[in-house]
């Protein structure tokens, strides 16, 4: 239950404590104290406010790897909240990328949604939307589509009709019909609208949904070795710094190599004063 809150006038690292504020000397330390997306953790990003005090430059922290928000209707949210979307293509700004993602009561998120998830949160940030194109049937291709979709419907609803003939889950054909519009289109138009369903994003879940964060210490405020330039001995590794990777293995080796550098300077910076 210590959380460090800054440094000394002499230079010390000062933690507050059920016991009070206390100073801890030392010849060098190692910063590793996450983003903002793990609060409950400890990772709230309440070391911005220390270091900036000391002049350090650090980008606003922002969500990444996350979900996003989106105005789905009563039905949807009533019934598909927390469906998978299972075998689809996600598009946005020139980039497509397969795999899965969630319907929320309150918009999207998964897989396939964090891949895309800086470009989406820039977007958002500068034109207050963004407009993502959802693949429901990546396999086929719209022509193939408009084949299978130009045969009579009958007296079948048009969830069965597209269960049917395309295999769309529930989740899917409520996605779909987000469009009011869409059971009246014609095969070829149902086709195109079926490999590129519009969802308009508003907003980013909130940063501690988030599985990681951006942003974060810029690297113009390190030294070659990881370390602050403007408090010498002070080293920083991880999600502090200002990067993001794509979730998983990419930002777990990141966070360990940066964490290796980090070490590596530190042990430097301690050998040539004799340490």
């Amino acid at each position: 239950r210590h959380r460090w809150s800054g440094w000394s006038a002499a230079g010390a690292p000062v933690f507050e404590t059920p016991v009070g504020r206390i100073e801890f000397p030392c010849d060098a330390a190692i910063l590793a104290l996450g983003g903002a997306s793990w609060p409950k953790l400890g990772a709230d990003g309440g070391w911005v406010e220390a270091l900036t005090r000391d002049g350090v430059r650090v980008a606003p922290l922002a969500p990444s790897n996350c979900g996003f928000a989106a105005a789905w209707s009563a039905h949807l949210r009533a019934r598909h909240a927390g469906a998978p979307l299972k075998r689809i293509a996600l598009e946005f700004d020139g980039t497509r990328v397969r795999g899965e993602a969630t319907l929320t009561e309150t918009g999207i998120e998964g897989g396939a949604v964090y891949a895309l998830s800086a470009r989406l949160r820039d977007a958002i940030a500068r034109d207050g939307q963004a407009i993502l194109r959802v693949d429901l049937a990546p396999d086929l291709s719209q022509v193939e589509l408009a084949a299978r979709l130009d045969k009579p419907r009958g007296s079948k609803s048009f969830a069965t009709w597209l269960k049917r003939a395309l295999a769309l889950s529930p989740a899917a054909t409520a996605l779909l019909r987000e469009e009011p519009d869409v059971a009246s289109l014609t095969p070829a138009s149902l086709a195109a609208r079926i490999k590129a369903v519009p969802v308009r994003l508003t907003a980013t879940a909130g940063i501690e949904r988030a599985i990681s964060t951006a942003g974060g210490v810029a690297f113009d405020a390190l030294d070659g070795a990881y370390g602050l330039r403007a408090r010498a001995g002070v080293f920083v590794a991880g999600e502090m710094l200002d990067w993001e990777a794509p979730t998983g293995g990419y930002l777990l080796q990141a966070c360990f190599a940066t964490g290796r550098a980090a070490a590596r300077g530190t042990l430097a910076f301690l050998a040539a004063r004799g340490r």
